[in-house]
């Protein structure tokens, strides 16, 4: 049980019809080179503002050793890949920008939980 009481799940629906529509959507669709870059992109702070919508694996607990290996460069990009290439992605969605927000995800409830 929680120190500071109980916990909130909001569920949202998403409205994947937007892929089609005039909306930036990058998926990277697994662990890859292209999403390495854009990892250290956005952990170094650079603006790579230029997708609405990103999907991709999550930087984890599971992959973060490899990661800092990589960003250490202690191992290079191919190395890294290699050894992320045995772990499943865990998705995660990014929302960019409010425009998507405002038109493509819809609030459906919530409920607290112990």
């Amino acid at each position: 049980m929680r120190k500071q009481g109980r916990g909130i799940i909001s569920t949202y629906q998403l409205d994947e019809g937007m892929m089609k529509n005039n909306i930036s959507v990058k998926d990277f669709g697994g662990y890859t080179e292209e999403w390495l870059d854009y990892i250290a992109a956005c952990r170094s702070g650079r603006n790579i503002g230029k997708y609405d919508v990103v999907i991709g694996g999550v930087a984890n607990d599971r992959v973060f050793d490899t990661i800092e290996l990589f960003f250490d460069g202690l191992i290079d990009k191919s190395v890294a890949i290699e050894r992320l290439k045995y772990q499943k992605p865990n998705l995660q969605v990014c929302f960019c920008s409010q425009e998507v927000i405002d038109n493509y995800l819809k609030f459906i409830g919530s409920e607290m939980i112990s």
